[in-house]
């Protein structure tokens, strides 16, 4: 068992990677990028005939790099992961809400009580970045939400988790079924994993909550 769960935590640890790396690229491309390629534009249609436009793109310019040099600062934030993770728990996930926020695609609310908590698992602590990471994977992937709802905190020598969206939902129980809910399956193999409980809800245009419940430390 001890292997199995030595294993299981390896994989963690690359999958965690794994995201922060498709999140930095998909950054780079849509973000970044964009934002110098605007810069390159904007200081390419400058006629220095005409002095008060120019002075204007200047300044729209400078603006456009301050704000890349910016989003290239929250980059190198990211690429420090596993220090976030061992500033605590309560930060690693807050990083995670920042750059779901960052994509402006959701109305979100995020009710983080562990930032100021002194108590860590290590082991734990990685598993449940990467639980959170999933379920956002799976909300935006498949729930069409546009609002999602996150609780985190700490009750009873237990770490709660509480996603919750207003999405297309689903049947869970016919995509228990078919085996077709994979992420699902994966969560609930992690939670198990480290002695916790998931309850999984859901219908169809209702959108669906994630409950997670686990022994902390």
């Amino acid at each position: 068992m001890n292997q199995k769960f030595e294993a299981e935590l390896l994989k963690t640890h690359i999958e965690v990677q794994e995201q922060t790396m498709q999140t930095i690229a998909s950054d780079l491309h849509d973000n970044i990028g964009q934002l110098l390629s605007l810069t390159a534009l904007t200081l390419n249609s400058i006629d220095i005939q005409q002095q008060k436009k120019a002075e204007k793109k200047v300044g729209d310019s400078l603006s456009l790099v301050n704000k890349s040099i910016k989003e290239l600062r929250e980059l190198a934030k990211l690429l420090q992961g596993e220090q976030l993770v061992a500033l605590g728990l309560g930060h690693a996930l807050q990083q995670e809400f920042d750059w779901l926020k960052r994509t402006g695609a959701y109305q979100l609310q995020f009710n983080n009580q562990l930032i100021d908590i002194k108590i860590t698992s290590p082991n734990k602590d990685l598993i449940v970045l990467r639980l959170l990471q999933e379920i956002f994977n799976n909300i935006i992937k498949h729930a069409k939400a546009k609002h999602i709802a996150i609780d985190v905190h700490f009750k009873n020598d237990s770490l709660h988790l509480n996603v919750k969206e207003d999405g297309i939902g689903f049947d869970y129980e016919i995509v228990k079924k078919e085996n077709r809910g994979m992420g699902l399956q994966s969560l609930q193999k992690r939670v198990a994993m480290i002695n916790g409980t998931i309850n999984i809800f859901s219908e169809p245009k209702l959108g669906s909550s994630i409950t997670i419940e686990i022994p902390y430390p």
